[in-house]
């Protein structure tokens, strides 16, 4: 038997307006903007949720929008949608591709705005099928790790009410038409940290008069390599990444610092601290056993929680998608290493639930190499991807997946 909010949902979507929603989504990726300068996407949300009938606020923690829509008794539900875009030049030869040189939404906030905008609309209009709160957020600075928390500090939920639950998902590499859920940990966190390798330059012909960085440099990245190899269990899932080294200015100058970026994945706050002393214990030796002359600067940057579905929430979530969409698109994918600011919305206690909706092409899908899911799974353009492209047919299903989740929460008649 179908439950109550699969039912209403399927019908509150029956009727989307599908050009309207495709068109935004269009827009929306010709116009990315970085993280906290999202004015025009913030703009487009908010102006959409005043229509919708939403007591709507912009500029919360910077860039932020809410909008609440207040119907009666019943539970509070918070939606959310990341807004800001990325440092990516497109490849993808879209018709709709990014207008903004050298900024491109390549992780799909612009599909999750949209969803945001075609379930706040739906859900409103259908407001006499249910009771409760409707709280929703267009959140910036996503990809930095800071608006959640800036919205957060910024008084979200003094001025709009503390949620009873949270929900969120994110666009994912994947055959068009899949869900996937998690009962516990479904993303990682991510922790920047910087380090600045301090020599003493001088002319390339006159190597022996300096203390080269470079060198030092080099030696350090390599021997990062073992911190996950040799100094985590098996059992322990992390990743350091170096994505960046820089030193120098001229072929034949010996530079007198080099600079170091690395990402660390980890599911623990153990294994966290445990590879930040590592990298500390390495970048100290390294420029001891090199003979700088001052001891290397690390510093952490940037850092996101892991994301801890509650069980019970992300259950009742994953069954009415199961309802609405096919008990067999939805599926348990176990952690991923990528990462998400969402959780800071939980001030630590408010129960959420965050899923995956995949978004590849059926086309795309297929003619990539590999016989199995993993290998295609790796093989066709993922997040961040400048060749990153969501097929539009995902439009009217995102909007279906917030739908039903806000109705299984909300007192539906």
């Amino acid at each position: 038997m179908t439950s109550a909010a699969a039912r209403t949902a399927l019908d509150l979507t029956a009727g989307l307006p599908v050009q309207d929603l495709e068109d935004l989504y269009r827009d929306l990726h010709r116009h990315p903007e970085l993280s906290l300068r999202e004015h025009r996407t913030a703009g487009k949300l908010a102006g959409l949720l005043e229509d919708a009938g939403f007591e709507t606020a912009e500029g919360i923690g910077g860039t932020g929008v809410a909008g609440v829509l207040r119907n009666g008794d019943g539970p509070t539900v918070l939606l959310r949608a990341d807004m800001d875009a990325l440092p990516v030049r497109e490849e993808t030869g879209l018709p709709y591709a990014s207008e903004t040189d050298g900024v491109m939404h390549a992780c799909g906030h612009d599909l999750h705005v949209t969803w945001l905008a075609g379930a706040a609309g739906a859900l409103a209009a259908g407001r006499e099928t249910w009771g409760g709160t409707l709280l929703v957020v267009g959140q910036p600075a996503e990809e930095t790790g800071q608006g959640a928390a800036r919205m957060v500090a910024d008084g979200l939920y003094e001025r709009f009410g503390r949620p009873d639950v949270l929900l969120g998902q994110h666009a994912a590499p994947g055959p068009a038409g899949l869900y996937a859920h998690a009962p516990g940990l479904i993303m990682s966190a991510s922790t920047d940290v910087d380090i600045v390798v301090h020599g003493r330059g001088g002319h390339g012909s006159r190597p022996e008069s300096t203390v080269d960085p470079v060198v030092t440099a080099a030696h350090l990245v390599v021997r990062l390599q073992s911190v996950v190899s040799r100094e985590l269990a098996a059992r322990e899932a992390a990743v350091l990444t170096v994505g960046r080294i820089e030193a120098g200015t001229r072929h034949n100058i010996i530079p007198s610092e080099a600079r170091i970026a690395l990402n660390l994945r980890t599911q623990s706050e153990e294994v966290r601290e445990r590879m930040l002393a590592a990298i500390r214990r390495i970048a100290r030796g390294e420029c001891l056993a090199a003979g700088c002359p001052r001891e290397p600067e690390v510093t952490v940057g940037d850092t996101f929680p892991v994301t801890v579905n509650d069980a019970g929430t992300d259950a009742t979530v994953a069954a009415v998608h199961g309802e609405v969409f096919g008990a067999g698109s939805v599926f348990d994918p176990g952690p991923a290493m990528g990462s998400e600011d969402f959780p800071q919305l939980a001030l630590g206690s408010i129960p959420y639930s965050y899923w995956f909706v995949t978004t590849t092409p059926a086309e795309v899908w297929e003619k990539a190499p590999g016989a199995g899911f993993e290998e295609k799974f790796a093989a066709v353009p993922s997040n961040h991807s400048p060749h990153f492209a969501p097929d539009l047919s995902t439009v009217v299903p995102g909007v279906g997946t917030l739908v039903s989740g806000a109705l299984a929460f909300l007192s539906v008649a």
